[in-house]
């Protein structure tokens, strides 16, 4: 009797300004190459990717300015530089259908989330355009105006009752 593969996808790390910077058009998962003791930083939680961004570079994407924590376990004479850029894994065939997307004027290859699937760390990539400030606003508006009418429709099925 095999034993069943974890696939949990909570989030280990979330981009949350991605949503309010950019208007996110598609989105694939990548695998990561992590080295050492990363996996183990990015499963305690310690990775931020409010600053990171992908990059295509010979056929090859990257995700740079990304950063794990060193494991404090780990090997402390010869950490990996926190922020160095990593290597995603994605088909060629993608890579190619995100830089044609990519090079068109306001779109940029965003993170989203890292979670693990199977027990392998993946990375949730956007394609995104560009807010612009009203954009911004329009979407806070929109935000509101339907946190007011849920609040109304709660206190309605209050009275009701």
């Amino acid at each position: 009797m095999g034993a069943k593969k974890n696939t949990e996808t909570k989030p280990l790390a979330q981009n949350k300004k991605a949503s309010h910077d950019y208007f996110i058009e598609e989105t694939f998962e990548a695998g990561m190459v992590l080295m050492g003791t990363e996996i183990k930083s990015l499963r305690g939680g310690r990775a931020n990717i409010n600053d990171a961004f992908a990059t295509i570079r010979n056929g090859e994407i990257f995700i740079n300015n990304m950063h794990i924590s060193p494991f404090e376990q780990g090997n402390m004479h010869n950490p990996a530089d926190p922020t160095r850029a990593r290597k995603l894994l994605m088909k060629k065939e993608q890579i190619r259908k995100l830089y044609g997307q990519a090079k068109q004027e306001g779109y940029s290859i965003v993170p989203l989330k890292i979670y693990i699937r199977n027990g392998y760390a993946k990375l949730l990539i956007g394609l995104g355009k560009g807010k612009k400030q009203f954009d911004k606003r329009a979407t806070a508006a929109k935000r509101d105006a339907q946190r007011d009418i849920q609040r109304v429709l709660r206190e309605k099925q209050k009275v009701a009752r």
